[in-house]
């Protein structure tokens, strides 16, 4: 299918786009495995896209084919696991799930995000301070290499060939580079690759049990710092599945849509907690509020699953608000995807802030998973010039996460627009050892050209 420069498949949701020859939209495995073998005897580039939902690149074609997994998305339920095509949305697995009383965990932002591409990135979202990463709930995977073999792996299968072992931050939430550990499992490697080592065309993931009972909260407070002590206070709690930061800055972004905000908030936490049976959650939080400098009056708590789905919305919005402004200026989104050991959670903050108010002043919002130590800082650039900006306190955050014992992907991957700062953490030895594990499945470097790596050197 030819391709329109404006097509929507050549771009993602940070406005970043690109180009390809045509696009390919396969029905199943087996036409994928004939897009390979066609595309390896002829030597032509593919990119594999899926709902379009990333923010780093990695789906967008730099030429060559663009595949499609979107017709893969067959879902069947079974007791404790669902087995999904790559293709397959979140919200669809989640419908399907429902009715046997059974949830999958990982709760990225973007419910139209495709199950692969959350693969692809090893993606977690707003429940990772309880449920992690992708990676944790994916049983089996189907992928097709770039000759078009198929591989069928399961949890405890070893790698055919020997891995070198990478250095591990002590971060909560990490997807910068290939996963490469002592003792790993296959399937892990291609967790988190970005579709540069093979397609994945079917996924089993882990279901888990709806829980009996939750009480969310959206609590607002007059001061950063208050937030910051509450975070503190409350990470230990059984049962939290939920620990979210929202700036004041990010507040104000969406005050029109959410009138009942109180006035005087400067920042907000939302938690999500699993109720245990005859347990008082009322009672319980309505404490810890009172010794927490909470605005009890004006936070929102709900117990029901249609006020669970307004939070929802609210955490949503914030992202969201920043795409279209983006787009308004004709940019791209810049945002930071970093996380730090839990310790130094209120350093990596601060840091931000003293950097922002200096030279981006009134012009960053900063939300995300601060239970993980896990915030994104959003830059609100106005034009190419301020952009720049932008892009270079961009890596001299990236350089803080990582001289604090961090990494430079939490959960976005690098793609194609943030490749360069996998060097800040990792050494050239150790890229070459993840570049021998690509040239090992995908010689022609054919796959995901661009993405994580620079494309390889013509002639």
């Amino acid at each position: 299918m030819h391709l329109e420069p404006d097509s929507p498949y050549l771009a993602d949701a940070s406005g970043y786009r690109g180009h390809a020859e045509q696009l390919l939209l396969p029905e199943d495995e087996s036409a994928v495995t004939d897009i390979m073998r066609r595309a390896s005897e002829a030597s032509i580039p593919v990119t594999i896209s899926g709902g379009g939902s990333g923010l780093t690149g990695g789906r967008v074609p730099n030429g060559g084919w663009l595949v499609s997994l979107e017709k893969l998305n067959r879902i069947v339920v079974h007791q404790g696991y669902a087995v999904c095509g790559a293709g397959a949305s979140l919200t669809s697995i989640q419908a399907a799930a429902a009715p046997s009383k059974q949830f999958y965990g990982p709760d990225p932002t973007e419910y139209s995000a495709a199950i692969g591409g959350t693969i692809a990135t090893n993606a977690s979202g707003s429940r990772s301070f309880m449920y992690r990463d992708t990676r944790r709930h994916i049983r089996a995977l189907r992928v097709v290499l770039a000759s078009g073999e198929v591989l069928a792996l399961r949890r405890v299968q070893t790698p055919p060939f020997d891995i070198p072992q990478l250095p591990v931050p002590d971060v909560r939430k990490n997807t910068a580079g290939y996963y490469m550990r002592a003792g790993m499992d296959y399937l892990d490697l291609f967790i988190g690759s970005e579709g540069t080592l093979g397609i994945v065309t079917e996924v089993e993931v882990v279901l888990l049990p709806l829980p009996r009972q939750l009480f969310t909260g959206v609590v607002f407070f007059d001061s950063d710092d208050a937030a910051l002590d509450a975070v503190d206070a409350w990470r230990p709690l059984p049962g939290l599945r939920m620990l979210e930061y929202v700036d004041a800055g990010s507040l104000d972004m969406v005050r029109e849509r959410f009138a009942s905000m109180p006035a005087t908030a400067r920042a907000a936490i939302l938690t999500e907690q699993e109720i245990a049976e005859n347990e008082d959650a009322v009672d319980a939080w309505m404490s810890r509020l009172n010794t927490s400098a909470a605005l009890i009056e004006g936070s929102w708590f709900a117990t029901s699953a249609a006020d669970r789905e307004r939070f929802r919305q609210f955490r949503h919005a914030l992202p969201e608000a920043v795409n279209d402004l983006a787009r308004q200026r004709g940019l791209t989104t810049m945002g930071t995807d970093f996380s730090v050991p839990v310790a130094k959670n209120r350093e990596m903050l601060r840091y931000y802030r003293e950097t922002l108010d200096r030279e981006f002043p009134g012009q960053c919002v900063i939300f995300g998973h601060i239970g993980d130590a896990h915030v994104h800082a959003n830059f609100l650039a106005a034009n190419k010039e301020q952009w720049q900006i932008a892009m270079r306190l961009m890596t001299a955050f990236a350089r803080k996460s990582v001289e604090l014992g961090g990494t430079v992907s939490a959960e976005h991957g690098l793609g194609k627009r943030k490749r360069d700062l996998l060097a800040l953490q990792f050494s050239e030895e150790q890229i070459e050892a993840m570049k021998a594990v690509k040239r090992r499945l995908d010689p022609q470097w054919l796959l995901g050209q661009g993405t994580l790596f620079a494309p390889p050197a013509v002639g």
